[in-house]
């Protein structure tokens, strides 16, 4: 489950994030959409981030997108997809064969799910969760252009998995994290998804927020 990240201007971050806010697209969901473009800070669902993907001509680049898909039948955007059924479903297949993407984060935020008991589910502490040894959280992703009015935007959502068996004292999901190596194959129209998920990270810092 991931519906909180933070993004820490960082020396490491700072690039993402100043490469996302020069974009004409940073000016034009702020100016239509009333999105503010500051890109660091807790990253919420609809907010706009600093997001890797191929450019045209197929390079790595940065872009500002919206985080959450948008479903007519819904009354809030789908900000997470679950990587076992992301090639089957008509909303995320397309995106997971054609459109991938990666989001930087200094780490992402979880709040932990226990039973009472009564076997209700409740909310316990918040924690904060990044990589071992990495100073960026790169979490995989899928986006599409969505549109308003005569406005083409990208957004994004974060894919999740099963977690570690450390993790799964938290929650019983958890964002797909790639190490930096994977992140040009993965965000390749070429790359094969299915492979690159192996490369998943799985060693973390968990720490009460």
């Amino acid at each position: 489950m991931c519906t909180r990240f933070y993004a820490a201007l960082s020396p490491e971050l700072r690039p993402y994030i100043e490469a996302a806010q020069k974009k004409k697209t940073a000016e034009y969901l702020m100016r239509y959409l009333a999105k503010p473009t500051t890109m660091t800070g807790e990253i919420r669902p609809t907010d706009m981030a600093a997001v890797i993907a191929p450019n045209k001509h197929g390079v790595r680049s940065v872009f500002p997108m919206l985080w959450g898909f948008y479903v007519e039948s819904l009354h809030k955007p789908l900000v997470n997809c679950r990587i076992e059924t992301a090639k089957l479903k008509p909303l995320w297949s397309d995106s997971w064969q054609q459109r991938r993407c990666v989001i930087p984060a200094s780490y992402y935020y979880e709040w932990q799910h226990y039973s009472d008991i009564n076997g209700k589910v409740k909310t316990g502490d918040k924690f904060a969760i990044q990589p071992c040894d990495f100073k960026i959280t790169y979490l995989a992703g899928l986006y599409r252009i969505e549109k308003f009015r005569d406005l083409k935007y990208p957004v994004f959502a974060v894919l999740t998995k099963t977690p570690t068996a450390k993790l799964q004292e938290i929650h019983d999901r958890m964002p797909l994290i790639l190490p930096e190596s994977a992140i040009d194959e993965w965000i390749s129209p070429d790359g094969e998804p299915n492979k690159i998920i192996e490369t998943a990270v799985s060693d973390f810092i968990i720490e009460k927020a």
